[in-house]
């Protein structure tokens, strides 16, 4: 989707870039317009290869407080997540405040498969990689850190209460610095998830969380039976409750217990249970993702008619959050 954080650049700049980056230079660039924040570039080099270019916004556009070194996490989570045996692209430079354009830049490798919501699976091959899915999401959880939520954002605390509760008054505020309509007043909506907090008690360790994990950041082979090739778009991860990587998946739906995913999950080691706590949690999980994608268009200013369906959506999910966190007990 078009946004402003997304920098254009000419065939040569990507050049240049390429070869301050990898030594070598361009014949020909594509860029890639199905993400939002970013700007990403196909290109093709000099020696025969291809390789995928992620850029940075400009360093001067202020943006969401969670998005401090978007990049720089995303290489931090592939540096993680390659060793534990999850697919993901393999890096190839990582530039940080380039001297030049300034800002950071990833570059990585080129895919040969096709984004999942772009393939058109059968359904008994929906419900397997749903399966696969869950499998690679329980080896990315186990990974663990020292400290909750953000760390590059300064938006931490040492229990995962505390930092929940951080990260989701940084939204909020973020809600009034860019005068974004919500559908209830900040007040109310920070006092509900006060209100539901003590259910992130229960959270012990801080897991790598992607949050991101749509279909159109999992890559799928060509075959005829498809399998999941690779999961980009790493940026938006963070150090929490590994039950909040159940939402983007299911985005504006239920997680039941019926889902591939939970099983694919559970095959591989991760523990998912649904206890009343547990769906306070994915409750206050699936506020926070539709608050940051109705905010996030302060610094990004989508187009209107592009953005007007999923603003909505996303306002639809918050009111339907906020009903079901006041009915608990």
């Amino acid at each position: 989707m078009q946004s402003r954080t997304k920098r254009s650049l000419t065939l040569v700049q990507l050049d240049a870039l390429a070869r301050r980056a990898l030594g070598i230079g361009l014949s020909s660039a594509t860029e890639l317009t199905d993400g939002f924040a970013n700007a990403v570039w196909r290109l093709a080099l000099l020696d025969g290869r291809e390789v995928v270019l992620k850029l940075s916004p400009p360093p001067e556009l202020e943006q969401l407080r969670y998005e401090r070194d978007l990049l720089r996490t995303e290489a931090t989570v592939y540096g993680l997540a390659a060793p534990a045996g999850i697919p993901v692209p393999e890096l190839l430079r990582a530039g940080f405040d380039d001297p030049v354009l300034g800002g950071d830049y990833l570059v990585l490798s080129a895919l040969d498969g096709v984004p999942w919501n772009r393939a058109k699976p059968a359904e008994a091959d929906q419900r397997a990689l749903r399966r696969e899915l869950g499998g690679h999401l329980a080896r990315l959880n186990a990974i663990t850190g020292d400290v909750y939520g953000y760390p590059r954002a300064g938006l931490t605390g040492g229990t995962w209460r505390e930092a929940f509760l951080v990260m989701t008054d940084a939204i909020l505020a973020d809600a009034g610095r860019y005068a974004i309509p919500l559908p209830r007043p900040v007040s109310e909506i920070a006092a509900a998830i006060e209100a539901g907090a003590g259910a992130l008690e229960e959270v012990v360790t801080p897991c790598l969380v992607h949050f991101d994990l749509g279909r159109g950041n999992v890559f799928l082979t060509r075959d005829e039976t498809p399998r999941i090739q690779a999961i980009i778009d790493h940026e938006r991860a963070f150090w929490g409750d590994p039950l909040a990587d159940f939402v983007t998946p299911t985005i504006f739906g239920e997680l039941e217990e019926s889902d591939p995913i939970v099983a694919g999950y559970r095959d591989a080691g991760g523990v998912v249970e649904f206890t009343g706590s547990a769906r306070t949690r994915i409750v206050l999980y699936r506020l926070y993702l539709a608050l940051m994608i109705l905010i996030e268009n302060g610094p990004r200013r989508y187009p209107e008619k592009a953005y007007a369906p999923l603003r909505d959506r996303c306002a639809a999910t918050v009111l339907e959050a906020l009903d079901t966190l006041s009915a608990a007990p």
